[in-house]
């Protein structure tokens, strides 16, 4: 059957509103029906400019409150399907560069595949997965959109039915009539373990068959067979970071899953694999080292007498299956018919699979040994170990001051460590350091927050010893400051074994300093140089090979505003550098960017070939968070575009020569310290200095109705304050997006582009500089998905009217600088001129967002009027949900 030619987004999305209307005809009923296409078809009108501003009202009004619950997961529904069309549009017409056409890039400069294979030999890219709280859908709400999307490719390759026989267009409507019917909001918040288990079902569904197939695609385009350097991390069990739920006890839950997923997965690969080498040696000749493996495994059946392969491959799954009971405290799911002993390591099994894998090649099985469920399982495990996905521990640099100073207090070694100066802490802290004595005694009697520090450190030790030392590598610090903050995790870790002193200190943890607001930023080089500088550390590092970083894009966003915050980690990065390369140690950056532009989002393809040129070096590492985990990895076609825009963006960054001159970058550079100043005092300006300015925030969106979803084990806030300080980056965004202001993505930086003298410079920079195109690209795509009408009228919801539209006029005012600025800047006459497929999208969904944006302050009204209906307080929340997913990136 020919494959019919290839559908558009406008004709997926019509296909699919055409099924999603006649789902709520059939289960909503005709008026339901009715009334939300009248709404929609009025709001499209006014979008198109057929009809006037208010011509969408009388339609929301007339809605019941039971039709305003459906209506919202109706429009909720639309936007997720024409997501869908999207996200089907991306991967048909990728826009990000492969691996391949990268490849094909370096070359013209001279760069050859081998340049690339030995430059990857000591890289390390890493998406590192987090539960940070902006994923508002349910687990099942993808489930179901993932069914559609495979169906929909079904249909595009002209199939009529499902492998089951099911028609696939019938299939895709009852997709759709269980995603009607499906409660789309969580009943009780989420635990630790739940997170687990949603990264896991992550991991074991995508990651684990997709990786090895893309090194195979990999090392097909190298002609050479790379080193595992695209790996995996996580957050999820070890960021205890304001999250009072992570203890010792959800550390050893996260791990001990990872295992036995891992595991399992392994199991069943050599299931496969013995099923698929049924090579008898009546047939072909075997090498002695598969028949020594083959005989040493037990397996005496006489049915597989002449069939090493297998014979060998029962031995290496008894094993496994050992390894998995030894690991998780449990049997495997297929439990193996001998007796064996578990693996030492992941490098033990690697070897006797290596040995099969061998004398394929030798008896002329390249094929056998290298693309088959053979060749993948030995990519899996030199990729996965025994722990799947590296787990990064990360805790606030207050809390280990108080249980360093405890600890030290107790010990009798100092009484007040907390009114030391930084070089007496440094001082004191390097003498412990030094000292194989540990601090803590049995009989001192400390306080809950200590012994739960010192418990995670331990449940790291014990980790180690059973999963090996890459099940966990880092110990991040947030809001690291000085030094101290550093070697007060070293002498945590001491205390558990994880740093050893001696001439040259052993430390299988690093301690990762997390710079984060704008201050950090500009301190963090001085204090990189400070820490190298101690002669035990300079050996530690060295002995390992590299030292991270991790920049913080959230909190350096709410404390400085979009434009000084992208600067300044570009700057912070760029100044780092040196610092490294003095010292003679690798500099891996850890970027930790969120899904919306007020948090480090946008084409982290363009985000990574935009770094500055000699921080990147092949090793960098990023955090995937929220509703961009499943928006990446939520199908494995979606997962492999991802993965390798990631690799092709890092392998250009170290390897493609710089753009622009040294002339042209101290210009800009120049240039972009003026307009970063004028943009933060700006900011600054509106969001710390306006009094009653954190009042009118509370009031104008909903944050706090976002602080009662579902969606997350953390709190709001890190402490019980009203301040924007004390509040985390993630609501701080969340709710600026749900009243369509997203401030967090472009305030101030119209102050700064309108008053910048040089305009002919300002055209140049952001025509050929990288990093201002991406900076202006992704706060373009903010702005057009702003909308001040709608602001205006979340506005209204502050109580003191006069001081609302006050702060409201000043919102406006910098949001008109801003775009104006930004179209004179770009050479544009309207938002996305230049990006049309992005602006097709955008206007796609407008209609759909603004009746929930009404409807939600309507409601927002009511209940804080005091009316106590529970279908009010869900409508919110429904609403909530609904424009956070038609708005995508929002948090």
């Amino acid at each position: 059957m020919p494959t019919p030619p290839p559908i558009s987004q406008n004709e997926d999305v019509r296909f699919l509103g055409k099924l999603l209307g006649d789902v709520i005809r059939a289960y909503g009923g005709d008026t339901l029906f009715r009334r939300t296409e009248y709404i929609r078809a009025a709001s499209v009108d006014r979008h198109r400019g057929l009809a006037g501003s208010d011509a969408i009202d009388p339609g929301i009004d007339a809605l019941t409150l039971d039709e305003t619950l459906s209506f919202v997961r109706g429009f909720g529904l639309f936007s997720m399907l024409a997501n869908l069309a999207e996200d089907r549009q991306d991967l048909l017409n990728p826009t990000d560069t492969g691996l391949a056409e990268a490849l094909a890039e370096l070359k013209e400069h001279g760069i050859a595949s081998k340049d690339v294979v030995a430059m990857l030999e000591d890289a390390l890219i890493v998406p590192v997965l987090t539960a940070h709280p902006t994923e508002v859908r349910r687990k099942s709400v993808i489930d179901h959109r993932n069914r559609i999307a495979e169906l929909m490719r079904m249909r595009d390759r002209g199939r009529v039915e499902t492998l089951e026989g099911d028609d696939v267009e019938d299939s895709i409507v009852r997709q759709i009539a269980l995603l009607w019917q499906t409660r789309q909001l969580r009943r009780v918040r989420l635990f630790v373990a739940d997170e687990v288990e949603n990264a896991l079902s992550y991991l074991r569904e995508i990651f684990l068959p997709v990786l090895p197939g893309l090194y195979n695609r990999w090392e097909e385009a190298l002609g050479d067979r790379p080193a595992s350097f695209v790996r995996l991390g996580s957050w999820i069990g070890g960021d205890r970071d304001g999250n009072p739920y992570v203890t010792a006890r959800e550390l050893k839950l996260a791990l001990g899953r990872a295992a036995e997923t891992v595991l399992g997965h392994y199991l069943d690969m050599l299931h496969e694999l013995g099923a698929e080498l049924s090579i008898s040696s009546e047939v072909s000749e075997i090498e002695p080292a598969v028949i020594a493996l083959a005989d040493a495994s037990g397996d005496e059946a006489p049915s597989r007498a002449d069939e090493p392969y297998r014979r060998a491959i029962a031995g290496i799954y008894a094993r496994v299956a050992e390894t998995h009971c030894q690991l998780t405290g449990k049997p495997p799911a297929r439990p193996a018919a001998i007796a064996a002993a578990a693996y030492a390591s992941p490098h033990d099994l690697q070897t006797d699979l290596r040995t099969l894998a061998r004398s394929l090649v030798a008896r002329g099985g390249e094929t056998l040994a290298s693309s088959g469920a053979l060749g993948r399982l030995i990519r899996a495990v030199r990729t996965f170990g025994f722990h799947l996905a590296t787990l990064d521990m990360r805790q606030n640099s207050a809390v280990h001051e108080r249980v360093v100073a405890e600890l030290l207090e107790k010990a009798g070694v100092e009484a007040d460590y907390l009114a030391l100066d930084e070089a007496a802490r440094v001082k004191l802290l390097r003498t412990e350091l030094a000292s194989p004595r540990p601090l803590r005694t049995k009989w001192a009697d400390y306080s809950d927050e200590t012994r739960s520090e010192l418990a995670i450190v331990e449940a790291a030790a014990d980790a180690h010893a059973k999963y090996g030392p890459q099940c966990i590598t880092n110990y991040v610090i947030s809001m690291a400051e000085t030094v101290s903050d550093m070697l007060e995790v070293q002498l945590m870790l001491k205390e558990a074994g994880l740093y050893r002193p001696g001439e040259i200190p052993q430390a299988p943890i690093m301690a990762v300093p997390l710079f984060e607001t704008i201050g950090d930023l500009e301190n963090a080089p001085g204090i990189m140089r400070d820490y190298f500088a101690l002669p035990e550390i300079a050996a530690l590092v060295k002995a390992r090979g590299h030292q991270e970083v991790m920049i913080g894009y959230s909190d350096s966003n709410k404390d400085g505003g979009y434009l000084t915050s992208s600067w300044m980690l570009s700057r912070a990065s760029e100044a780092l550098a040196p610092v490294f390369a003095d010292n003679g140690i690798k500099m891996q950056l850890f970027h930790g960017r969120g899904g919306s532009v007020g948090r480090g989002g946008g084409s982290a393809f363009e985000a990574i070939r935009g770094q500055p040129a000699g921080t990147v070096n092949g090793r960098i590492r990023i955090t995937e968070q929220g509703e961009v985990i499943a928006a990446k990895y939520g199908t494995p076609e979606g997962a492999r575009s991802n993965l390798e825009a990631m690799a092709a963006a890092t392998i250009l960054a170290t390897l493609e020569p710089e753009q622009l001159s040294a002339k042209d970058r101290e210009r800009f550079s120049e240039a972009m310290d003026t307009l970063s100043g004028d943009a933060f005092r700006a900011y600054r300006a509106l969001v710390y200095d306006t009094p009653d300015f954190a009042g009118v925030f509370r009031q104008m969106t909903p944050i706090a109705e976002i602080a009662n979803l579902k969606i997350g084990s953390r709190p709001a806030s890190r402490k019980k304050s009203g301040k924007i300080e004390d509040l985390r980056a993630i609501p701080w965004v969340f709710s600026w997006s749900q009243a369509r202001v997203m401030l967090p993505g472009w305030y101030g930086v119209g102050h700064a582009l309108s008053a910048f003298e040089d305009k002919g410079l300002l055209r140049e920079m952001a025509a050929a500089w990288p990093f201002l195109q991406s900076t202006l690209g992704n706060m373009e795509m903010v702005l057009a998905k702003s909308d001040m009408g709608i602001a205006q009228r979340y506005a209204g919801l502050v109580e003191d009217k006069e001081k609302g539209e006050a702060i409201f006029a000043q919102i406006r005012e910098g949001w008109s600088l801003t775009h104006d600025s930004l179209l004179y800047a770009t050479r544009q006459t309207r938002l996305l001129e230049k990006s049309p497929k992005l602006d097709t999208s955008i206007r796609l969904r407008l209609p759909y967002i603004e009746p929930l944006n009404l409807l939600q302050i309507e409601l927002l009204k009511r209940h804080r009027a005091g009316e106590t209906d529970e279908r009010i307080a869900e409508g919110i929340q429904l609403s909530i949900n609904a424009i956070a997913t038609a708005l995508r990136n929002s948090g």
